[in-house]
């Protein structure tokens, strides 16, 4: 059994299929969703999106939005949001260095706030690039 996934942003349609299973990432934690699930709203945090499709996972990386669950159709309104098979690894990499410095030289408590968010997107992105183990 399926169920519809659409993973929308401002710009464009990143995903519209039928799947087996996703694990959303939640500002209260991950949730499964299989077919038949409750209907609920919920808004989504940075992390990552896992997709099963058959026997084989995806990952979109989200970097937050609202998701609406019912009748076996989830939209996904994600503020930006990319396939995880199109990171390209060293360019996650120099940004997730880039982060970690501009954390580290934050000195007051906005920069902190922004560089903590920036090295969380930067973190997600590449956590999104290796399988799901």
């Amino acid at each position: 059994m399926t169920f519809n996934l659409c993973v929308l942003t401002p710009n464009r349609i990143l995903w519209d299929s039928e799947v087996k299973e996703i694990i959303l990432p939640t500002n209260s934690g991950q949730i499964g969703v299989l077919p038949n699930h409750a209907s609920i709203a919920t808004t989504l945090d940075i992390g990552i999106l896992k997709i099963r499709l058959n026997d084989q996972w995806f990952t979109i990386v989200l970097m937050g939005g609202f998701a609406r669950i019912g009748n076996n159709e989830i939209t996904v309104l994600a503020t930006a949001a990319e396939k995880g098979s199109d990171i390209d690894p060293q360019e996650a990499q120099q940004t997730l260095e880039i982060a970690e410095d501009s954390l580290r030289k934050a000195e007051d408590k906005r920069q902190r706030i922004e560089a903590n968010l920036a090295l969380k997107r930067a973190r997600t992105r590449l956590k999104a690039i290796n399988p799901i183990s």
